[in-house]
C-alpha cells in the first residue's frame, strides 16, 4: 500500500488542480477542453463529409436520365442518413448499428414513396405502392422511358442502394478505420450509376472529377498524424533513421515504377475506350409486349360490327370551344360531312405486314405522366384536346387516347414513341379510368400537293411488300399510278377509287391476306366479292399504297363525338400515309352512306394472264387409217400395258392407304406424348405436362396464350374458353373451375421444387385430361374430328 501511495498523488495531482482552476472560473473543460473536443470533431469530419458527398454524386450522375431533380434530392437525403446514422451510432455495439439504420432506412423509403407516388398522382394506397414497386423496381427502371420520370417504382432501387451503400461505408471507414476500403461501396454505387445511364446522356466528367478530389482530400485529412500519438521513430538514433528514410525512399521508387508500368500497359486500351459507345444494360431487358390479341387489333373490327351495341368506353372532353375538330373523313382528302363533328381515338397502329397479317411491331417502354414531347410539322396547326375516359368492355392492353399523347394521369403506361401509341401493362379492367392530355396536329393541306414521300432503310418497314403479291393488285396498283405522279395525287387515287367501287358492310368475313384483299377487289359482287368492313378497306389502301411507292401503315381506333359512350359500332380502321415535312396524313376509303358503288370492270379490266391463241388457220392432217392387229393364232390379241381403271383404283387405294398410315401415326404420335407428359417423371414433371397439356388444347381450341402470361392469367382464360362447366362429381366444381386448381400446383412445382406428391400428381392429371376432353366437346364437330391427329403440339415449343 506504501509503495502505491506515491503513485496515486502523482496521477491525482492533476485532477486536484483541475477541481480547483474550475471554482475560479479557468476550467479548461470549459475553455481549452471544449476546443480540443471542437478540434477533434472538425477533425474527424472529412471522412464522413468525403463519404456523403461521393455517394451522393451517384444521384447527380443517375438523374441525368430522370425528369425533374426529385431523384438526386433524395439521393442526396439518403446518403447523409445512411452516414449520420452510422456517425451518431458509433459508440453503440456493431451488431445495433445495421438494426438501427435499416429501421431509419424503411422509413426515409416510406416517406420517399408516398411523396413520388402524391407527385405522379398514382392511384392506391402507400402499402399497395410499395408492394408493387418492390415487385417491378428493377425491371421498370430498365425499361422505363427517358426522361424517366422519378415514381415509387423508379426511385425505390436507386434509394435503398444509396442508403446501404452509405451504411457499409460509414461502418468500414468510421468503424474499422479503414478508409480507402470504404470508399468501395460509394465507388461500387457510382459505377452503377454509370453503366445504368449507359449512351443516353452525355459524359459525366465534372461529377466524376468531383468525386475522385473529395475521395482524394478524405484520404489526406485521415492520414494526417495526431498531435496526441508519439511518433515511434523520433527517438531513435540518426543511423536508423537514414535507414529509415533509405526504405522509405526505395518503396516510393517501387511504387513510382508500378504506377508507370501499368499506366504504359493499361494506358492505350483506357484511351480507346474513351470514345467509344458505352454499353446499355436496357438492351438485355425486354421492354412490356402486347397480347397476341393486341398484336393484330384489325381482325377485331368485324366482331366489334356485329355487336355494335357494346359499349367499349366512355369519353368526356375538355377543350376549348373555339376548337374545331379536324374531320375523321380526312384531314387531307374529301371530308364526310355526314359524321359531323367527330374526333379520331387511336388504339393501336399497325406497320409491319407479312402478307398475311398486319401487326403492332412496336417497342413500348414504361413512362410516366410527361410523355416524350414531338416535335410537330412545319406549317401544322395543334389542338390541345384533354378527355377523361372510363373502360368499359374493351379488352387487351391497348389504351386509347386522341394521337398524340403527351401528359397521361391515372393509370400506369408504357408508350412508344414512334407511333405514338400507349399500353397498359397490367390490362385494362372495367371502369378504369385516366386522364390524357393531346396534341392533335392538322397539317397545311397547300403543302400536300407538293410534298414528296420518304425513303430509304428509316421508312423500310412502311414501305416493304412481301412477296406472292396478285398480280390483278400489281396491275391495279399501276394503273392508279401511272395516271398520277405526285405521291398525294397518288394517294387521293386509290382513296377514291376504294370509296367509289366498293361496298362498306358489317357482316363481311375478317381478312386481310393477299387471298381476302384479291377477293375484296375482284371477287364478282353476286359471290360475296367487292364488299367488306373498314378492315379490307384500310389495308387494301395499305397494300395498293405501298405498290405505289407511298410509305404506310393501318390504324385501329373509333370515332367519338367527343363525350358520352364509344360503342362497338364506332370501330373502324383507316390508312395514313408518310408525307416529307408533313408526318402522317390520314385518309378516308370508305364509300359514302348515300352512294351507290359502281362496279369495278367499269375501270378495271384485268388483261387476261395468257395471251389467246393464234387464229392462223393450221393445215388440216387427214388422219391415215392404221391396219388393224393381226390376231394372234390360237386366241384374242393379249393387250399391251394395264388398264386405265386399275391404274386410277390402284393409284387412289395407295393414295388413302397412306393418308390412313400417316393419320395412325399421328395419333399414336399423340397418344404417346400425352402418355409421357402425364405419366412419367417425378411428380414436378407431371404437374408441368398436365399443365402442357391444357395450354396445347387452349392452342388446339383457337385461344393460345402468350408466354408474357402467368399461370393464373391462363386459368382465368381457360375457364373462359368453355362456355358451360362440364358435370363433375359431386361436391365438386366443374373442370373449368379445377384450371385454378392446377395453376397453383405448377406455381408450387415452380417456387417449391420437390415439394409435389404424388397423389397431387395424380390430382394435376386428372384435372387436365378432364379439362380438354370438355374443351374438346365444346369445339364443333370438325374440330372434334381433327383434334387427336392434329400434328401441332408435336412441334409446338
Amino acid at each position: 500500500m506504501g509503495r502505491d501511495q506515491p503513485v496515486v498523488t502523482v496521477h491525482d495531482a492533476p485532477a486536484a488542480a483541475d477541481v480547483e482552476r474550475d471554482a475560479t472560473g479557468s476550467d479548461p473543460a470549459g475553455g481549452p477542453g471544449r476546443r480540443r473536443r471542437i478540434v477533434a470533431a472538425l477533425r474527424a469530419a472529412p471522412v464522413p463529409l468525403a463519404l456523403i458527398v461521393m455517394t451522393a454524386l451517384s444521384g447527380v450522375v443517375l438523374g441525368r436520365v430522370y425528369a425533374g431533380p426529385l431523384l438526386p434530392q433524395l439521393v442526396a437525403a439518403a446518403a447523409a442518413g445512411s452516414v449520420l446514422v452510422g456517425v451518431a451510432a458509433r459508440r453503440l455495439p456493431s451488431w445495433l448499428v445495421a438494426p438501427l439504420s435499416v429501421l431509419a432506412m424503411a422509413a426515409f423509403t416510406g416517406w420517399s414513396m408516398r411523396l413520388a407516388a402524391a407527385r405522379a398522382d398514382l392511384p392506391g394506397g402507400l402499402a399497395e405502392v410499395t408492394v408493387d414497386a418492390a415487385r417491378n423496381g428493377i425491371p421498370r427502371l430498365l425499361t422505363a422511358m427517358i426522361p424517366v420520370e422519378p415514381t415509387p417504382d423508379t426511385l425505390l432501387v436507386p434509394l435503398v442502394a444509396t442508403w446501404l451503400a452509405g451504411l457499409a461505408g460509414a461502418e468500414v471507414a468510421l468503424r474499422s478505420g479503414r478508409v480507402l476500403a470504404g470508399y468501395l461501396p460509394a465507388v461500387l454505387l457510382y459505377a452503377g450509376a454509370l453503366y445504368l445511364v449507359g449512351p443516353n446522356a452525355a459524359p459525366a466528367l465534372w461529377p466524376t472529377i468531383v468525386f475522385v478530389a473529395v475521395a482524394a482530400l478524405g484520404l489526406v485529412t485521415s492520414a494526417r498524424p495526431r498531435p496526441d500519438v508519439v511518433d515511434p521513430v523520433a527517438g531513435p538514433a540518426p543511423a536508423l533513421r537514414a535507414v529509415v528514410r533509405l526504405r522509405l525512399a526505395a518503396g516510393t521508387v517501387v511504387g513510382l515504377v508500378v504506377v508507370l508500368g501499368l499506366v504504359a500497359a493499361l494506358g492505350p486500351t483506357v484511351v480507346a475506350q474513351v470514345d467509344g459507345r458505352p454499353v446499355d444494360p436496357r438492351r438485355y431487358v425486354e421492354p412490356p409486349r402486347v397480347e397476341t390479341l393486341d398484336e393484330n387489333p384489325l381482325v377485331r373490327i368485324s366482331g366489334w360490327a356485329l355487336h355494335p351495341e357494346q359499349e367499349l368506353l366512355r369519353v368526356r372532353t375538355d377543350r376549348p370551344a373555339s376548337d374545331a375538330t379536324a374531320s375523321p373523313g380526312s384531314s387531307a382528302g374529301p371530308a364526310d360531312p355526314s359524321r359531323g363533328d367527330r374526333a379520331r381515338i387511336r388504339l393501336a397502329v399497325l406497320s409491319n405486314y407479312d402478307g398475311v397479317t398486319w401487326r403492332v411491331g412496336a417497342t413500348y417502354r414504361n413512362a410516366g405522366r410527361i410523355l416524350p414531347a414531338v416535335t410537330p410539322a412545319s406549317g401544322s396547326t395543334i389542338e390541345t384536346v384533354r378527355q377523361e375516359i372510363t373502360i368499359g368492355e374493351l379488352s387487351g392492353r391497348l389504351l386509347p387516347a386522341v394521337a398524340t399523347p403527351r401528359e397521361v394521369s391515372g393509370a400506369r403506361v408504357a408508350y412508344d414513341p414512334l407511333t405514338g401509341t400507349l399500353i397498359r401493362p397490367e390490362g385494362l379492367t372495367p371502369g378504369l379510368r385516366y386522364t390524357v392530355t393531346s396534341d392533335r396536329e392538322h397539317p397545311d393541306e397547300n403543302l400536300l400537293s407538293i410534298a414528296d414521300v420518304p425513303a430509304g432503310d428509316p421508312v423500310g418497314r412502311v414501305l416493304r411488300v412481301p412477296d406472292g403479291v396478285p398480280e390483278p393488285l400489281r396491275r391495279l396498283a399501276a394503273q392508279l399510278a401511272e395516271e398520277n405522279g405526285a405521291p398525294y395525287a397518288r394517294a387521293t387515287a386509290v382513296e377514291e377509287f376504294l370509296a367509289e367501287h366498293y361496298r362498306l358492310v358489317a357482316d363481311a368475313p375478317s381478312g386481310h391476306a393477299y387471298p381476302n384483299l384479291a377477293f375484296f377487289l375482284f371477287g364478282p359482287r353476286n359471290g360475296g366479292g367487292q364488299r367488306g368492313t373498314s378492315e379490307q378497306f384500310a389495308a387494301a389502301f395499305a397494300v395498293l399504297g405501298r405498290l405505289t411507292g407511298l410509305p404506310t401503315r393501318v390504324v385501329v381506333g373509333f370515332e367519338s363525338t367527343g363525350d358520352g359512350p364509344v360503342r362497338a359500332g364506332d370501330a373502324y380502321a383507316w390508312p395514313e400515309v408518310l408525307f416529307d415535312g408533313v408526318g402522317w396524313v390520314p385518309f378516308d376509303p370508305l364509300p359514302r352512306p348515300d352512294d351507290e358503288p359502281r362496279p369495278v370492270e367499269e375501270d378495271f379490266r384485268p388483261t387476261p394472264e395468257d395471251p389467246p391463241p393464234s387464229e392462223a388457220p393450221q393445215p388440216s392432217v387427214e388422219p391415215t387409217a392404221s391396219p388393224e392387229p393381226a390376231a394372234a393364232p390360237g386366241g384374242p390379241p393379249q393387250s399391251r400395258g394395264v388398264p386405265t381403271a386399275v391404274l386410277v383404283g390402284g393409284g387412289t387405294g395407295g393414295l388413302l392407304l397412306l393418308v390412313g398410315a400417316a393419320l395412325l401415326v399421328l395419333l399414336a404420335m399423340r397418344r404417346a406424348l400425352t402418355r409421357g407428359r402425364l405419366g412419367r417423371g417425378d411428380p414436378g414433371e407431371r404437374i408441368a405436362g398436365a399443365w402442357r397439356e391444357v395450354t396445347d388444347a387452349l392452342r388446339l381450341a383457337g385461344r393460345p396464350v402468350g408466354a408474357d402470361l402467368a399461370a393464373t392469367e391462363i386459368a382465368r382464360l381457360a375457364r373462359n374458353a368453355v362456355p358451360e362447366p362440364t358435370p363433375a362429381a359431386p361436391g365438386r366444381p366443374g373442370v373449368a373451375a379445377d384450371v385454378g386448381e392446377l395453376a397453383d400446383l405448377l406455381n408450387q412445382v415452380g417456387f417449391a421444387p420437390g415439394s409435389a406428391t404424388g397423389e397431387q400428381a395424380d390430382r394435376a392429371t386428372g384435372i387436365a385430361r378432364a379439362y380438354v376432353d370438355g374443351l374438346r366437346a365444346s369445339r364443333p364437330r370438325w374440330r372434334r374430328l381433327l383434334w387427336p391427329i392434329h400434328p401441332g403440339p408435336l412441334r409446338w415449343r
